[in-house]
C-alpha cells in the first residue's frame, strides 16, 4: 500500500492530504530516469577507463606480440648488418688489394636510402618510431647489399682480366731451363766489340744455334725482323705496359700482328746482329722503361734456384752482345 503523504498548512493551522498529479508523476519518474542515466555514464566511463573489455585485451596481445616481432626482427638485422660489414671489409682489404683496385669509399656505401617523406605513411601511429626504424634498417641494408652486389660484379670482372694479365706478364726464360745458359746479365757491361762499358738492358742467354726461343708471355708481335745491332728481332707487345725483345735470332716463325701464346716458339737461337757467339738477347719494358729480365723468370725456378740465377746474372763479366 502506498504511502500517503501529508502537508503542513499554516493558514488553516492544519495537515492537509497531498493529492498527486501527473506532472508530478512524470518530474519525479524524469528525476530517476535521469539520476540513473548519469550514474550509469559515470560507472561505463569508470570501467571504460579502468578496466579493459576483451576485444581491448587482445588487441593488446596482439600489439604486445607485433613488439616482440620486431624486437626480433632488429635482431636479424643486426646479424645481416654484421655480417654485410665483413663482407664490405673483405671486399675492400682483401679482394681489391689482390686486384690493385681501390676500396669503396664508405660515404657511399653508407648512402641515404630515399628522404624523409619516404616514411611520412607510417607516422602517426601509436608504434610509428619503431616501424619507421625498422624500415629505415631495413631500407638501408638493402642499398648496402646493391652496392656490395655491383662490387662483387667488378670484382669478378677484375679477377677475369687479372688471370688474362697474368697470362700476359712475362714468367719464364725464353729459352727452355737445361738448353742454355746465363752468360752476361743486366746492367754495366763490357762490350766485344765495340769494346767500352755500355749500359745492357737485356740478358745474354748462350745456347746452340737453332735452339727453339719461346715467348714468354701472352701477346702481339710488334716487330719482326732487323733491328739495328739486335740483328734479326722480334718485339712482342703483351698488354698491361709490357713488351719483350729477342735479339740475335737465326730463324723467325712468327709474322708482325700475329698473336702468340706463353711457351710458343717464335724463332732459333742465331749468331745475327753485333754478336760475337749464338744466343738469345732478351729485353722486358714496362711502361716504356726497360728493367731486369731475371726478375721475370719465376715460373721456371725454385726460390733457391732463382736466387743462383740473379747471382749469375749479376756478375760483371763481358756481355756476347
Amino acid at each position: 500500500m502506498a504511502k500517503v503523504k501529508y502537508r503542513y498548512n499554516p493558514k488553516s493551522l492544519t495537515y492537509d492530504k497531498v493529492r498527486r498529479t501527473a506532472k508530478s508523476l512524470l518530474l519525479r519518474l524524469l528525476g530517476y530516469f535521469f539520476t540513473g542515466l548519469a550514474f550509469s555514464t559515470v560507472i561505463i566511463i569508470v570501467a571504460y577507463v579502468v578496466f579493459d573489455s576483451p576485444k581491448e585485451r587482445m588487441l593488446q596481445r596482439e600489439i604486445e606480440q607485433y613488439k616482440l616481432q620486431y624486437e626480433i626482427l632488429d635482431d636479424r638485422l643486426d646479424q645481416v648488418a654484421h655480417v654485410l660489414t665483413d663482407m664490405q671489409e673483405r671486399d675492400d682489404n682483401i679482394y681489391r688489394v689482390i686486384f690493385e683496385s681501390e676500396p669503396i669509399e664508405w660515404s657511399i656505401r653508407n648512402a641515404g636510402y630515399g628522404g624523409v617523406d619516404r616514411y611520412a605513411r607510417l607516422d602517426g601511429y601509436n608504434n610509428s618510431e619503431i616501424i619507421i626504424e625498422t624500415t629505415q634498417r631495413l631500407d638501408q641494408l638493402t642499398s648496402q647489399t646493391v652496392i656490395q652486389s655491383k662490387s662483387f660484379d667488378e670484382v669478378f670482372r677484375l679477377a677475369k682480366n687479372k688471370a688474362e694479365m697474368l697470362a700476359c706478364i712475362p714468367a719464364i726464360q725464353p729459352i727452355k731451363k737445361g738448353e742454355g745458359r746465363i752468360v752476361s746479365g743486366y746492367g754495366m757491361r763490357f762490350h766485344p766489340i765495340l769494346k767500352y762499358r755500355r749500359m745492357h738492358y737485356g740478358i745474354d742467354i748462350s745456347a746452340p744455334s737453332g735452339t727453339p726461343i719461346y715467348a714468354t708471355g701472352d701477346g702481339k708481335v710488334k716487330l719482326v725482323g732487323r733491328h739495328g745491332g739486335y740483328g734479326k728481332t722480334v718485339i712482342i707487345d703483351h698488354g698491361y705496359g709490357y713488351q719483350t725483345l729477342y735479339g740475335h735470332m737465326k730463324t723467325i716463325i712468327v709474322k708482325k700482328h700475329g698473336k702468340v701464346k706463353r711457351g710458343e716458339i717464335i724463332g732459333y737461337v742465331g749468331n745475327t746482329g753485333l754478336s760475337r757467339s749464338p744466343h738469345v738477347h732478351y729485353e722486358v719494358v714496362y711502361n716504356n722503361k726497360k728493367i731486369d729480365p731475371v726478375n721475370y723468370f719465376y715460373n721456371d725456378f725454385t726460390p733457391e734456384e732463382f736466387e743462383k740465377v740473379r747471382e749469375l746474372a749479376s756478375k760483371d763479366n763481358q756481355v756476347l752482345s
